[in-house]
């Protein structure tokens, strides 16, 4: 049976392209609730959507390892329409970076049983968000709680 993980990802630039940071929230059985969040330099909104999402997967890989990964299921949440519609095949990828970042993220979901991407209302990501603008805000470089 396989285990049920769920990742809330955000990811944001201030001026697009400009400083972004990104925030993850991991829950799960095994490892409760862990909350990250860093600076990854100048990016625009989009790329940093992309890369809160594979921050998220790497980190719940870390966590609870290879095997436990190969049997889990995850669901990833994001409050980024176009990220969710371009990860289930509804949007064409056009920009090459994103196209660079959709590839890496694509493998990096084959370590995982099963991985499903929700548009979710920002209302219902608030705590990533928060995070990625603690960080944002010069309040943290990097957030690890």
């Amino acid at each position: 049976m396989s285990k049920l993980y769920t990742i809330y990802s955000d990811g944001g630039a201030r001026g697009n392209p400009g400083p972004a940071a990104i925030g993850a929230v991991i829950k799960g059985e095994g490892i409760g609730v862990k909350e990250y969040a860093e600076s990854i330099g100048e990016a625009t909104n989009n790329v940093a959507e992309y890369k809160a999402v594979i921050f998220g997967l790497k980190k719940l890989k870390s966590l609870i390892g290879s095997e436990k990964a190969a049997q889990s299921e995850v669901k990833i949440m994001a409050d980024s329409e176009l990220l969710v519609k371009q990860l289930n095949g509804e949007y064409k990828i056009k920009e090459p970076e994103l196209q660079k970042l959709f590839v890496g993220l694509w493998n990096l979901r084959l370590d995982f049983d099963k991985v499903t991407f929700t548009h979710v209302p920002r209302g219902q990501n608030t705590r990533a968000d928060e995070l990625l603008n603690r960080v944002l805000d010069g309040e943290e470089s990097r957030l690890d709680l």
